[in-house]
């Protein structure tokens, strides 16, 4: 059962993670042969604010959204 677990900056809507892990469900089955039904993801959102980059947080260099 493979398992995903995927930290994004914030600002994605639910389209764009309902897409995701549509295609992340789809490259399992096509590279380790998984079953759509053993698919796990996992989405993290973090604030822009809570992750850094080479020394500033993301909201600092204009990163999220």
């Amino acid at each position: 059962m493979p398992i995903m677990h995927v930290f994004m900056l914030e600002g994605r809507t639910e389209a764009q993670k309902a897409a995701f892990i549509a295609a992340v469900t789809i490259a399992s089955q096509q590279t380790v042969d998984a079953t759509p039904e053993s698919v796990r993801v996992m989405i993290t959102d973090l604030p822009a604010h809570n992750f850094g980059i080479a020394g500033q947080t993301a909201k600092q260099k204009g990163r999220g959204r």
